[in-house]
């Protein structure tokens, strides 16, 4: 008989994906940038460009996480243009509530609760962990779910909190956000290094491959560690929801509603941010986004609630 996965288990498979990505980000980063200066530099050149390029990134990368760390959640509340309701806010009273009895049931600590003013249909949790975790949902999710359906996404968003898949979300999009960042830098420096003079040329050609190098990252092995994580993570909270509320059917019924609009408009086209939201916040787009998509297909994580709505 299969075992079935306690919380505990999610969160020790959870610590140990973070471990693996501390080492892997850098590992393929720097595998990368090695490989594109060598194609223009000798092997003992090529080995002393990366280390220089290697070591100031790393560095980058350890003070964007300690500042993503302190605030990357109000960065990304501020970036869906959420803000805080309580308990005293007749609008949203019974949304409090109804968060602060999930956390009961789940055994967590109540997170803060935010309203994103949009009329799309989606919710995510973000934080450092259970003790200061923030649940944010979307105007639109509000108003069309039922109470036990709304319940389901709460407790869905709960799941995400106890199993620790916040933190590690955390560190994905502040890992990506960086050399995305740096890529960026790249780009707009190469402008300015291009001449005659035959050793600027080389060192235009040096920065071109290392710019290479960050893009076939971000463009090509972010998305597949990004789907490789998430669509687990995602099946995981589902259940775990499920067991939480005692009604997978208010979460299946949830999510047939959601994948009719899921898009928020302020996060649209912002795929780090993504991965982090119920359902894919941004519009349906080319074939190649639906093979990396972060979030496994909707039908199939409804399939699943309502096999285990028969046992």
């Amino acid at each position: 008989m299969k075992k079935v996965k306690t919380v505990y288990d999610h969160i020790r498979a959870n610590n140990i994906k973070t471990a693996i990505l501390v080492v892997l980000f850098p590992i393929i980063f720097i595998a990368l940038v090695f490989l594109g200066v060598w194609c223009v530099q000798p092997l003992n050149d090529a080995i002393n460009t990366t280390t220089m390029v290697a070591i100031p990134t790393i560095v980058a990368c350890v003070i964007w996480m300690l500042v993503s760390w302190a605030f990357g959640d109000s960065m990304m509340l501020n970036m869906a243009g959420a803000k805080q309701i309580n308990d005293t806010d007749p609008d949203y009273r019974y949304v409090y509530k109804s968060v602060e009895n999930i956390a009961l049931a789940a055994g967590l600590p109540t997170p803060r609760v935010y309203v994103i003013e949009d009329t799309g249909l989606n919710a995510f949790a973000t934080g450092r962990g259970p003790r200061d975790a923030t649940v944010a949902l979307t105007r639109g999710i509000i108003q069309k779910l039922d109470r036990l359906e709304l319940e389901g996404v709460i407790a869905h968003e709960m799941s995400h909190i106890g199993n620790r898949d916040i933190r590690l979300s955390m560190f994905i999009i502040t890992g990506i956000g960086v050399t995305v960042f740096i890529a960026d830098m790249l780009a707009r420096n190469m402008m300015y290094v291009r001449s005659d003079d035959s050793e600027k040329n080389n060192g235009a050609a040096v920065i071109m491959m290392v710019w290479l190098a960050f893009t076939i990252f971000n463009f090509a092995i972010s998305p597949i560690l990004r789907m490789a994580i998430s669509r687990r993570r995602e099946y995981a909270a589902d259940a775990c929801g499920a067991q939480i509320t005692r009604n997978p059917r208010a979460l299946a019924d949830a999510l047939r509603k959601i994948s009719e609009n899921s898009v928020i408009k302020k996060l649209d086209g912002q795929k780090t941010i993504a991965t982090i939201c119920i359902a894919n916040p941004m519009r349906a787009r080319a074939f190649m986004s639906e093979i990396f998509a972060t979030h496994p297909p909707i039908k199939e994580r409804i399939r699943r609630l309502e096999e285990m709505q028969s046992f």
